[in-house]
Parts: structure tokens; C-alpha cells; sequence
């Protein structure tokens, strides 16, 4: 069992791991924490996808400050590789500075891992300790999207919206700007940033002309996501801003399999990338992302207006809600969700966690429907 001093220094690891945040997927965010004599003498997290691992660059760290980490232990968010990828196995890393000890936060559930590091370094005499409870928790929903396309395939969906006190998106007419206040809205564009993709449907596409881009951020320290369109017959315009911006930022149109071949045509030979997926809204749904997940993608941020977000409720695709409740009334106008609902109150979805917090002038309910 972890000790008080271990989950302290666990929880350091955790905090350095958000600072790649945005930054490495598909890759999972770790943090690394060394420690010698009580000491800490080196911390690193991954920085970059395709630079050096957290346990590598904590090391490196310890040396760049004079320390040599033989005997020490190491403190990792996530079990160490053991596998060849971007990165050499950071076990033999570990290994080779000559550690004692290595305190883990959580699994890595993909199949490349799923415990081999650990067995590895146990089998080689380095002494292993894996957390449990709560701080098992907190290692794992720092990674929640990483670990679901590890399990699933799928990307993790996190369905963001902006509601008056009365609960309504927009006015009858379909006005919705703005409803929650500038620090809101400076916040959803950082998480466009620390997300794979942002997501919207035609009709959001058609009436709004957005381009879903992260602005008003350091470009140093931020990237653009993928934007996806759910468009089943193809209709975006060539001419809209999504079209208008590839050179910003790739562009994904998930369209029905039976779309007109034409507008398909059109559409591909302006550099958009087309997802044909058949079936019903939720099949086609269950397709566009499982096609996400092979590309890569590991988040999408849903933007999308009620039917859309009512279609991924009732296929079950919403792992986290992102509502910005703002002090204003409207009196009347658009949901948050269309879609099938339930009958009974009895029968409703109930959050595993929800967390309230302020944003200027507005209230974020933060809501983990699923956990991976």
C-alpha cells in the first residue's frame, strides 16, 4: 500500500502531467516524480507527442541538477511502457538508472500495456506499488479519454453547451450570442485546443458559419483541433467558413453512405475528409466515431445544437457534460437536447460525479456520465 508520502508525491506527479494537456494525443498525459533520501531530485512530464516520456525526462532532470538516481524511486501517474513506439520502453529506462522503487497511479489499459511494465520491473528486482482508491481514481480521469479509445476504439465525447436559468440555448428565433459571459467563452476555446476535434451538425453549420477554431490563445502553447460536420446528405456549403479555413485545420464531414455522390465529389476535392457511414442517426453516429478513433482521436468536443446532442443521448455517446448556466432568462426558446427523452423521471440519466464552479458571471456544471 502507498504510503502518505507517496500519494504526496503521486499527487505532484499528477499536477505535471497536466501540463501536456493538449499537447501529446493520442498519447496519455503523465507526470514522474524522483525521489532519494525523502528528496525530491528530479520531475518531468511528457511534454510533446513523439518527445521523451515522463520517467525519461524526470531522469534526465536529476542529472541536469547533479543527482545520480541509482537506488532512488520514482512516482509515475500511469504505469511505465514497456513496449517500442514514438519512444524507446521506458522500463529499460528505469532500469537502467538503476532504480529501486516505482509507485504507479494507475493501469495503462491498451492493449500494449495492460500491466507488462510493471511485470517486467517486478521480475527484474525493482519494487512496485500500485495506488488504490482515490488516488487510483484520480490517475485514471486524468487520462479519461486516452483510456477509452484504449477499451473502445471510440474518442471520449464531451458535450458542451450554454444555457440560460430558464434552460434554454437560444431564443425562438435562434439567437444564442452570447449567453454565457467572455470568461465562459474564453474557457470553451481552451478546450478546443486541449481537444482532438470539436464536433457540430449541419444544421449548427448551416445557420451559424462557424469555424470551430481555438483563438485568443498563446499559438505557442496551443493546436488546432480537427473540426467534424455530422452532414448526412453532404450539404455544406464550399463556400463556408469550415471549407474556407482548411488551411487552418482539417476538416471531417461524416455524411450517409447514401449522400449524393456529387456533393461527396465536391466536398473531397476541396481537401475535406469524408466519413460515409450508413444506418439510423445512432448507427451512423457509432460509425463517425469509431472512424475518429482509428485516426486517432482520442476527444471530441460537442457543440452541436439539440438535435444533434439529443441524437448522441440516445445513442448513448455523451460521456461528459460541459453547461454553462448564465444568469439571464429568455422567456421561451431552444432546448438543450431534442431526441427521444424518457417517460419517467424514474427512467433519467443520472451523473456518476457532477462538480459546480464559477466562470465570471456564469455557473459550469461539470457532469461524468461514464467512467473508463
Amino acid at each position: 500500500m502507498p504510503t502518505d508520502e507517496d500519494l504526496a508525491h503521486l499527487r505532484r506527479a499528477l499536477e505535471l502531467a497536466e501540463l501536456g494537456r493538449g499537447r501529446v494525443s493520442p498519447n496519455p498525459v503523465v507526470g514522474a516524480v524522483v525521489v532519494a533520501g525523502g528528496a525530491v531530485i528530479g520531475e518531468g512530464h511528457h511534454a510533446e507527442l513523439g518527445g521523451p516520456h515522463a520517467e525519461v525526462a524526470a531522469l534526465a532532470d536529476c542529472h541536469s541538477r547533479g543527482h545520480d538516481p541509482d537506488g532512488a524511486s520514482i512516482y509515475v501517474s500511469l504505469e511505465p511502457c514497456a513496449h517500442h513506439g514514438r519512444q524507446p520502453p521506458c522500463t529499460d529506462a528505469i532500469l537502467a538508472a538503476g532504480l529501486a522503487r516505482v509507485v504507479i497511479g494507475c493501469d495503462d489499459p491498451s492493449a500494449k500495456a495492460s500491466g507488462r511494465g510493471p511485470q517486467i520491473l517486478r521480475e527484474q528486482g525493482v519494487e512496485v506499488v500500485e495506488a488504490e482508491g482515490a488516488m487510483a481514481t484520480a490517475a485514471r480521469l486524468a487520462n479519461q479519454p486516452f483510456r477509452k479509445q484504449a477499451l473502445t476504439g471510440r474518442p471520449l465525447v464531451a458535450l458542451k453547451s450554454a444555457l440560460s436559468l430558464d434552460g434554454f440555448t437560444a431564443t425562438k428565433a435562434g439567437d444564442s450570442k452570447w449567453i454565457s459571459g467572455p470568461q465562459s467563452r474564453a474557457l470553451v476555446h481552451r478546450w478546443r485546443a486541449e481537444a482532438d476535434a470539436v464536433a457540430v451538425g449541419i444544421e449548427t453549420a448551416l445557420a451559424d458559419d462557424p469555424l470551430l477554431t481555438a483563438r485568443d490563445l498563446d499559438p505557442s502553447a496551443s493546436r488546432q483541433p480537427a473540426r467534424v460536420v455530422f452532414d448526412s446528405s453532404a450539404r455544406l456549403p464550399l463556400d463556408s467558413a469550415l471549407v474556407g479555413s482548411l488551411g487552418e485545420a482539417p476538416l471531417i464531414v461524416v455524411a450517409d453512405a447514401g449522400a449524393a455522390p456529387e456533393r461527396v465529389a465536391a466536398l473531397r476535392a476541396t481537401g475535406t475528409e469524408l466519413i460515409e457511414a450508413a444506418g439510423d442517426s445512432g448507427e451512423r453516429i457509432a460509425a463517425g466515431l469509431d472512424e475518429l478513433g482509428r485516426r486517432g482521436i482520442t476527444s471530441v468536443l460537442l457543440e452541436g445544437g439539440a438535435g444533434l446532442a439529443g441524437a448522441f443521448v440516445d445513442a448513448g455517446e455523451v460521456d461528459e457534460l460541459r453547461l454553462f448556466i448564465a444568469p439571464l432568462l429568455l422567456g421561451g426558446g431552444r432546448p438543450l437536447l431534442a431526441g427521444k427523452g424518457v417517460g419517467a423521471v424514474a427512467d433519467a440519466q443520472r451523473p456518476l460525479a457532477t462538480e459546480w464552479q464559477r466562470s465570471g458571471d456564469d455557473m459550469l456544471v461539470r457532469a461524468r456520465l461514464r467512467e473508463w
